[in-house]
């Protein structure tokens, strides 16, 4: 009994023995394939987070990409938009030209005549061109002539108040009550009083007029660019003797203008630039209605006039 309980125990033994060697390897094996397993999972968890920036990104570039297919589309829509104007256009353009070539004898037609108009104007624009060349020349000239012209009057001007001068610096001897020298009209007049040249009536010249006379011919003598025009006048009183030479007093004024000239000839004046006249009453310098403007009105006027000649011509051209 005790024999085979010692079998039995060791053949216990043994199986456990055995037993537990197999179950050894078993275990060995499952802890290998936790491991992998573990390790596997390790990976997978690792590709999973790799994976899952991935899809991230591409949910990003998905939604890029939405944005930029929406601008696409909005773009497209618009171009769309575009082309059917253009389209609609074109269709008008098209119409138009048909039109367009359906006129087109008529627009020929009226293309021509245009053209002959233009041609037209062109002739006339030319015509015009030389009309205002000519025009232009005649202006110059005109101008030039005006020019001249005021150079004539600023001599004849220049040569009157160097005459004034010279008659004035000629009689400064002399009282201005007596004899007065102005400037009118462009010509110098030398208005003597009758007391200075005549007694009441008489168209001698007094010896103080004689001396006056003399010194305006020595101003004047040898000058041919003057006339000398040698005005008598009264006052409207009748000559209180009359003649077979003296009637009224025309006939005195015209004698003592005479008389004037006389002297101013025998002093040098060249008889050729002075003229006697009488203007008798009919020219007053004031109203012959008192003494002293009786006086006045009795004078004797020397007007001193330029010539002219060169003004004349160049207003002769015009």
């Amino acid at each position: 009994m005790n024999a085979l309980l010692k079998k039995t125990a060791l053949f216990s033994l043994v199986c456990f023995f055995l037993s537990s060697c197999v179950a050894k390897k078993e275990f060995d094996s499952l802890m290998g394939e936790r491991n992998t397993l573990e390790n596997d999972k390790i990976k997978l968890e690792e590709q999973l987070q790799v994976a899952k920036e991935k899809t991230d990104r591409l949910e990003v570039q998905v939604e890029d990409l939405k944005g930029k297919n929406n601008a696409l589309q909005s773009d497209f829509d618009l171009i769309n938009k575009e082309l059917k104007d253009v389209q609609g256009d074109y269709k008008r353009i098209k119409q138009l030209y048909d039109n367009l070539l359906t006129n087109s004898g008529q627009l020929n037609s009226d293309l021509a005549q245009q053209q002959q108009r233009l041609l037209a104007i062109e002739d006339d624009l030319e015509v015009e061109k030389k009309r205002n060349e000519e025009l232009a020349q005649d202006l110059a000239k005109r101008e030039a002539k005006v020019a001249e012209l005021e150079r004539l009057i600023a001599e004849k001007d220049r040569a009157v108040q160097d005459l004034k001068k010279r008659v004035t610096d000629a009689l400064l001897n002399f009282q201005e009550n007596d004899l007065s020298v102005e400037v009118k009209n462009g010509k110098v007049y030398v208005s003597l009083a009758e007391k200075l040249l005549f007694n009441s009536g008489s168209t001698k010249v007094d010896a103080k007029g004689q001396s006056a006379l003399k010194q305006l011919a020595n101003a004047l003598k040898g000058n041919m660019d003057i006339n000398i025009m040698v005005e008598g006048h009264t006052d409207n009183v009748p000559i209180s003797k009359t003649s077979q030479y003296m009637n009224d007093n025309w006939d005195l004024s015209v004698m003592r203008a005479t008389s004037i000239v006389r002297i101013l000839l025998e002093s040098g004046v060249s008889n050729d630039v002075i003229t006697a006249s009488g203007r008798g009453e009919f020219s007053p310098v004031a109203e012959n209605t008192t003494a002293e403007n009786k006086a006045l009105n009795r004078r004797t006027e020397i007007i001193l006039t330029p010539k002219l000649d060169k003004l004349f011509q160049l207003l002769e051209t015009y």
